[in-house]
């Protein structure tokens, strides 16, 4: 249950920061471009990436700590650190046929239910 616990406490932090870096970058670079969502993709994946394999090889730290920080925190601040580090050991396993599939499917598959979530909603 810890474990839960920590997980929703860190996502109110991941989500807090999400929003406001999200704020600040589109008060400097404007909304024409999303570099908001770009930047907070970019950093999260580097903290995932980083934090998943400290945290596995150097610092030892509670599971449940562990999974509050990457699962509620950095999951919740992006989803597509989650996305990186998988493909990240797709391909340490040297799994880049997978990879590459998860990669396209998850695109196409995604920009496609985005499509047809705004054709729904739109349309009924």
């Amino acid at each position: 249950m810890w474990t839960w616990i920590t997980i929703a406490g860190f996502a109110i932090l991941g989500a807090w920061a999400r929003y406001g870096q999200s704020i600040l970058v589109q008060e400097v670079f404007g909304r024409a471009f999303p570099w908001a969502t770009l930047s907070i993709n970019v950093l999260g994946s580097f903290l995932m990436g980083f934090l998943f394999f400290e945290t596995l090889d150097r610092i030892s730290m509670a599971p449940s700590l562990r999974a509050g920080i990457l699962v509620g925190g950095i999951g919740t601040y992006t989803t597509f650190s989650t996305f990186a580090l998988e493909n990240l050991v797709l391909l340490q396993d040297g799994e880049a046929l997978k990879a590459a599939l998860y990669i396209g499917a998850s695109n196409i598959l995604g920009i496609g239910a985005a499509i047809g979530g705004a054709w729904i909603a739109r349309n009924i």
